[in-house]
């Protein structure tokens, strides 16, 4: 899948006298410098963005860029950067922190949620500096920083397919949700079967409109494009999240709800809950994988680098995240206790099955419809990265960049394959902490692991030993979150209901 790198990056050896336009695209493209002659014809551009990606040592100096829907417009700000990481930031596991707190009691859970989201604003600021290297290369995906940092072979094996996952494992997720989340706002709807059919469109079908609608949003060319999907998705996140604990508050707890974490049969059992927990809490932010490709939107300039304007992105996105998740949680826990459903919707499901029958139906559609057009925004954003890697795979063996119609075919493509895999495994949420374990350390490791390599520090310093600790502690929790999922199907076992959605 990822296009072959040399290792290092320090071996270009650029000229910047002069000056080439690379595609018919490039007017939104960063400009690149380069050592030859300007070709003359658009079969000579072919051949020497042939002889130069072979080259290429990896970062921004790849002259295919401008033909890649991550980086072929590089012309955002520190506003488009925001509503990015907004949409990509804020997602539908994020209603399942009630569990953990169910699990871990008031103290730990909230403790563990700040330390969590402390935690992961790190390594964001780790990886929103080494996006530049100090000769002034970019690395605009996180597959090529993973490749220049650990290694070709490492850097694929550790990386690339759990980047693959994250893009096009969300992607599916996100039909599964938001097919789902159509399917209960048509039962919520047709309640009464007065002007419509509660039963008039089936579960597939649901999924089926939903990916088509994902489809058409996807003809976006580019990720900087999207900004106005973005800031859709980022009005509907906020939205949605405002009115589930808004609600969960204003309609009061039952006087059997209970705050004591569930029995459990044994120790390990008790132990696994334990870690499941932290699973949820860990896993409720995401958005890593994305974040060198949103910052790769950005212009660069000797004088204007683009960590200043993507940290204040990240400040402003990521204060508003937790004035979403920190209120979604407690609020859940105080409302519900032990009694919010584990299952995909968490606190979505709990509102419609205890508060259902006293909630006008107008104000469940609005919130159905919310989570729907969330998930549609979302998609994009994640479905970009998969994109770019089709493209990418194409230009690198027809030394050219993609027709229209090739670039429509490539997004119906991956919109059917999400929507079989939506079908087919329809179980995916509850592999989510099992997979989850697995792909934790992108966020939580790597960028430690990245800062050492690459920034070198001085050893046994402060910033090398914090970076070595937090790294190592991020594949340790990643370890035992993975055994714990696997304990957990393993003791409860697994619905699996095959193409049975």
């Amino acid at each position: 899948m990822a296009a072959a790198m040399e290792e290092g990056f320090g071996e270009a050896n650029w000229s910047t006298d002069r000056v080439h336009s690379l595609s018919r695209r490039s007017e939104s493209a960063q400009v690149i410098p380069i050592t030859t002659s300007n070709p003359t014809s658009e079969e000579d551009g072919a051949d020497y963005i042939a002889s130069s990606a072979a080259d290429w040592g990896g970062g921004e100096l790849n002259p295919q860029d401008a033909w890649l829907p991550l980086t072929e417009s590089r012309n955002g700000n520190t506003i488009s950067a925001t509503f990015h990481l907004l949409c990509s930031g804020i997602g539908i596991q994020a209603l399942l922190l009630p569990v953990a707190l169910a699990t871990l009691g008031w103290a730990w859970g909230i403790i563990c949620l700040s330390l969590a989201f402390s935690w992961q604003l790190y390594t964001i600021w780790l990886l929103v500096h080494l996006h530049e290297s100090d000769s002034g290369t970019r690395y605009s995906r996180y597959l090529d920083l993973a490749m220049t940092t650990f290694g070709q072979k490492l850097g694929k094996f550790s990386s690339l397919v759990p980047v693959m996952y994250l893009s096009a494992g969300t992607c599916v997720q996100l039909i599964i949700i938001g097919g789902g989340t159509l399917k209960l706002f048509i039962t919520t709807v047709c309640k009464d079967g007065a002007t419509c059919d509660a039963k008039s469109l089936t579960t597939v079908e649901c999924f089926l409109v939903f990916m088509i609608m994902a489809v058409v949003v996807a003809q976006f060319p580019n990720l900087n494009s999207l900004v106005w999907v973005s800031l859709i998705g980022s009005i509907t996140a906020i939205a949605y999240c405002t009115m589930i604990w808004a609600l969960s508050i204003g309609k009061g707890r039952s006087s059997d709800i209970s705050y004591d974490p569930p029995e459990m049969e044994s120790n390990m059992d008790r132990f696994g809950g334990i870690l499941n927990s932290l699973g949820i809490i860990v896993l409720a932010f995401r958005g890593h994988n994305v974040i060198l490709e949103i910052q790769g939107t950005l212009p660069l300039s000797p004088k204007h680098p683009t960590h200043k304007p993507m940290w204040r992105g990240v400040a402003i996105s990521y204060l508003l995240i937790a004035m979403c998740l920190f209120p979604l949680a407690i609020a859940g826990f105080w409302a519900y206790g032990n009694k919010v459903p584990s299952s995909n919707g968490g606190l979505l499901i709990a509102i419609s099955k205890f508060h259902g029958h006293d909630t006008p139906r107008i104000v469940l559609g609005l919130m159905f419809i919310l989570v729907i057009i969330n998930c549609l925004s979302t998609f994009q954003i994640y479905g970009m990265v998969i994109f770019d890697k089709l493209e990418s795979n194409y230009t690198s063996k027809k030394k050219k960049p993609c027709a229209r119609w090739l670039r429509m075919a490539f997004r119906v493509f991956f919109g059917g394959m999400t929507f079989f895999v939506a079908v087919a495994v329809p179980f995916l949420g509850s592999l989510a902490p099992l997979i989850g374990g697995l792909t934790l350390p992108l966020a939580y490791a790597y960028p430690c692991f990245m800062w050492i390599a690459i920034k070198k520090p001085k050893p046994k310093g402060v910033m090398w030993c914090a970076n070595m600790g937090l790294g190592c502690l991020g594949l340790v929790l990643s370890a035992l979150l993975v055994v714990a999922a696997a304990w957990n199907l393993a003791s409860e076992g697994l619905h699996a209901n095959f193409f049975k959605p």
